[in-house]
């Protein structure tokens, strides 16, 4: 028979309305009432007639041992409680009042009617989890009769179990938290919020390990206060909107079921989110103004910083509690950018330190720009560590640096930051987005704050991670920085963990010894250099176009190296002192110009050949295989000097001059020819024209083409077909073939899959590079898809595909419009017979012209119509007519300003016989 509980009355029915808090065990609860104004008053309410497990309490200061563990299914009664009420809507009642603790008792009801309302300490008793106590003057036979019903259905502590199987195992504290961390890998875990700190802070119990941790919630910081001696919040210390921000918390969070996603340590306190179904609570404060967003553990946030900063914009846009006086930062001239200014595109032609680039725009300007957010290594973070004990050794202060402190060699990773970066970029095309613009100030010049990206990687991020740059610290109100600021902490706190690069122990050293200007020690050096031939450097300054300073890395000097066999006219400089100038000389600034863009902070060889008096090296510089001397007398920059003969590079630096003044080039502009330069082959009054119709089946990067006749057709495809036949026939044998350099064999091209003759140029491993004697075309293939030639008649014939370069005429030197060039002469060559006609021979290679057969239509002179090429200038007298057209269509294509000529003359940016150009 089952007994029906019967509501408590007390013996004075004064109900009261509130809000359950927090539950303290399964007899005692916190109530918040519902104040009228003012903050909720708060009462502690123990149930009446009844006793419940105690639970254990955290150890310290009072508290014994033996109350540190629970009693049994203490844990049990408390979470019946916590689950039924926390949060809820009650009423109560207070039966009475112990006058000496102040302690009061009563009873709870959970529901909205007081009349209908589930009774709380009888809900407890019919759960088994509570006991009765019938030493009161209360009457207590309904409780007993519940407690009674309990036992005989074997309910809670009444049941079988043993009663040590039901109490926790409580961790208290660790003695390695980052242990922890590892063991829950930044998952989420079940926990429980015990207590409520402060609006960012809080403890919980991770479930069901019963840890007991305190987490600081990552990405944010509430204000804080500190408490006085009796535990109470300091009101002299306490930030204005702490105890707002706590309350805003604790109605939402306080023993409540929660995830916690644990992603750092931060002492003995886990950094981490707090995940409720109801919503992140971070980003609740922020957008509610009660906390702001801090930079040092945005890195960690499991769901990424960006819901975060967007929360945060809210409460500023609106003027919430913490940022009632925010004034935006207007950044100084952002605003006032024109889109293409914003984000751009420019090709790096020097690296400065590590946090600024130099980039070259389409339009040929320079401009340099800083890594957003981004601090190189300096000197004061090395005194820190020598500070610390972390290194043995760190250059001095700046107000006491040594005579010639190079800070580039001097300070620590200063060197590995600025070659990760020039190793990556120098030469390359890279994606710019302006961030900010720091204005002028303190006499600091203007700063312009970018995200700099190349092949899609973020330069700084990837500094960063590598340990060789750290990142700039803002004020909270402070909006200038990086727009992916949080990815760059994210990025410096990885390095951080892994201790790399300015993170860890390990500080490089670089002692490199300038011997610039020192003629005594550049003597001792100079045989060695004679010696050594070739040897590796890289360009770190080019003060005119024939006087640069190189770095030696196998030997660590520092060296100035003037051009041998060239006189270079001087560029124009600033007087030591600033107080005067001295004027360049006619093109003595293009050939500065040319030389930077060609080779500074390149990777070079040098060849050393003598020395001056001043202690300045001589030799030449070569890039790529190309002589810088050559290339700046082809350039017209520079002219032969008699001291040439004597070098092994007298005749290209002969040639290269006759070239320059067959074309009246820049130094050579007024140059009046005495002799007849046309040779007597060359003279003819007549061009000879017998064209041949041909097919072309590949054109290349650098203006070649490949060509079959049409007459020979019908021969190519029986022999292919042979082979093919005889392929099919006997299966070559996989990886029965090694394929050598310069061997002709067969290959299964990619795209059909079928054997073609084939000629190896480059063996990789595996990897085989592999030229299609029959077509022209190249690729890299497996070396299993290559295997021995036929032996059918004719496969070991030429082949059918005979290489020749389109005359008259030169790609541009801007490398998009060059392959757009490219890309139409594929279009108006990929169909129909054309008409080939060789025009003239230079180095071996022959020069034809291209035209439709039926339209007789000059397909390179209908390119540079289109301002897609530019017309290279012949002196034989037989060519001067067809010349004359392709000078003709070329100044249409100016005067209509089309495609490379959009923005001018660009005709002295070329750089033939050095094979490089002053691009962006």
């Amino acid at each position: 028979m089952s007994v029906q509980p019967q509501p408590i009355i007390p013996a004075v029915p004064q109900y009261l309305k509130g809000f359950v808090k927090q539950v303290l065990s399964g007899d005692s609860i916190i109530i918040r009432g519902v104040p009228k104004r003012g903050p909720p008053p708060e009462r502690q309410l123990n149930l009446s007639s009844i006793s419940a497990p105690r639970l254990a309490r955290r150890p310290g200061g009072n508290v014994k041992i033996e109350d540190s563990k629970d009693e049994p299914w203490a844990w049990e009664a408390r979470e019946f409680m916590r689950k039924k009420l926390v949060g809820k809507e009650v009423w109560f009642a207070i039966d009475y009042k112990v006058p000496a603790s102040g302690r009061e008792y009563g009873v709870v009801l959970l529901g909205r009617d007081a009349h209908t309302a589930e009774n709380i300490t009888e809900a407890i008793i019919s759960a088994g989890l509570a006991t009765v106590r019938k030493e009161g003057k209360s009457d207590v036979s309904a409780l007993v009769e519940l407690e009674e019903a309990a036992k005989s259905a074997g309910k809670g502590k009444w049941g079988p179990d043993p009663p040590e199987s039901h109490v926790r195992n409580i961790t208290w504290s660790l003695e390695n938290p980052r242990s922890l961390l590892e063991k829950f890998g930044r998952k989420p875990v079940q926990a429980v919020v015990e207590h409520v700190r402060d609006g960012s802070t809080i403890r919980v119990l991770l479930l069901p390990s019963f840890h007991y941790v305190t987490v600081m919630i990552s990405g944010i910081r509430c204000p804080g206060f500190k408490v006085d001696s009796e535990g109470k919040p300091d009101p002299s210390t306490t930030e204005a909107f702490a105890e707002e921000a706590k309350f805003f918390t604790e109605i939402r969070l306080l023993q409540s079921d929660v995830e916690v996603a644990l992603e750092s340590v931060n002492n003995q306190s886990f950094v981490g989110s707090v995940i409720h179904p109801n919503g992140n609570i971070a980003e609740l404060l922020l957008r509610d103004g009660f906390a702001r967003c801090i930079d040092w553990s945005m890195g960690f946030v499991s769901g990424g910083a960006e819901p975060l900063r967007t929360a945060e914009k809210v409460a500023k846009e609106k003027k919430l509690r913490l940022w009632k006086d925010y004034q935006a930062n207007q950044a100084s001239g952002l605003d006032s950018l024109k889109p293409k200014d914003k984000d751009f595109v420019g090709t790096v032609v020097e690296c400065i330190n590590a946090d600024a680039l130099v980039v070259k725009l389409q339009d040929g300007t320079l401009k340099k720009v800083f890594l957003a957010s981004i601090r190189p290594p300096r000197q004061e973070t090395i005194q820190e560590k020598l500070a610390e004990g972390q290194t043995k050794e760190a250059p001095a202060p700046k107000e006491a640096r040594p005579k010639g402190f190079r800070p580039l060699y001097d300070i620590p990773f200063m060197y590995e930051a600025r070659e990760y970066m020039r190793k990556k970029l120098i030469g390359k095309k890279v994606q710019v987005s302006v961030d900010y613009i720091q204005p002028t100030s303190n006499n600091f010049p203007e700063k312009i704050g970018c995200t700099v990206k190349s092949d899609g990687v973020n330069i700084g991020e990837a500094l960063l991670t590598k340990g060789l740059a750290t990142v700039i610290r803002y004020r909270q109100d402070d909006d200038q920085r990086a727009s992916d600021y949080d990815t760059l902490l994210a990025a410096e706190a990885k390095a951080q963990k892994a201790l790399k690069g300015l993170h860890g122990k390990d500080t490089p050293t670089h002692h490199v010894i300038d011997i610039t200007g020192d003629a005594a020690k550049a003597k001792q050096f100079l045989p060695y250099f004679q010696r050594a031939g070739k040897l590796p450097a890289v360009v770190e300054y080019v003060a005119s176009g024939s006087r640069l300073r190189v770095y030696v890395p196998r030997e660590a000097r520092l060296i100035t190296l003037l051009l041998a066999g060239i006189s270079c006219p001087r560029a124009g400089r600033t007087v030591p002192g600033g107080s005067a100038s001295m004027e360049a000389e006619p093109f003595g600034d293009e050939a500065l110009a040319f030389t930077k863009d060609v080779c500074h902070q390149r990777e070079v060889e040098i060849e050393v050949d003598s020395i001056d008096k001043a202690g300045n090296f001589i030799g030449f510089i070569f890039i790529e295989g190309k002589n810088l001397s050559v290339a700046l007398v082809d350039e017209g920059l520079a002219s032969v000097h008699f001291s040439a003969e004597k070098t092994p590079y007298f005749r290209p630096l002969q040639i290269a001059e006759d070239n320059a003044k067959a074309r009246r080039e820049k130094i050579w502009m007024n140059y009046e020819d005495t002799k007849d330069d046309v040779k007597p082959e060359d003279d003819k009054a007549e061009r000879k024209y017998e064209p041949k119709k041909v097919i072309v089946t590949e054109v290349t990067n650098e203006l070649h083409i490949f060509v079959q006749f049409t007459d020979h057709g019908a021969k190519l495809e029986a022999l292919t077909s042979d082979i093919r036949r005889e392929l099919a026939e006997k299966p070559p044998l996989t990886g029965a073939y090694t394929p050598k350099k310069g061997d002709l064999c067969v290959a299964r091209f990619s795209a059909d899959n079928e054997w073609y003759r084939a000629k190896i140029e480059k063996v990789e491993k595996d990897q085989v590079h592999v030229l299609y004697i029959d077509y022209g075309n190249r690729e890299v293939i497996k070396s299993s898809r290559c295997a021995v030639l036929p032996s059918v008649p004719g496969a070991s014939d030429q082949g059918f595909a005979k290489e020749y370069t389109l005359g008259f005429v030169s790609l541009p030197s801007d490398p998009d419009y060059a392959q757009e060039a490219i890309y139409a002469l594929k279009h108006d060559t990929q169909e129909g017979n054309l008409l080939l006609n060789i025009e003239y021979r230079n180095g071996g290679i022959e020069y034809v012209s291209l035209a439709v057969e039926e339209s007789k239509a000059d397909i390179a002179q209908n390119l540079v119509k289109e301002g897609l090429l530019m017309v290279e200038n012949r002196k034989e007298r037989r060519l001067q007519k067809l010349v004359k057209d392709f000078k003709t269509a070329e100044s249409e294509a100016k005067m209509k300003h089309l495609n490379i000529w959009q923005y001018g003359d660009i005709t002295e940016d070329d750089a033939r016989e050095f094979g490089m150009s002053n691009r962006n």
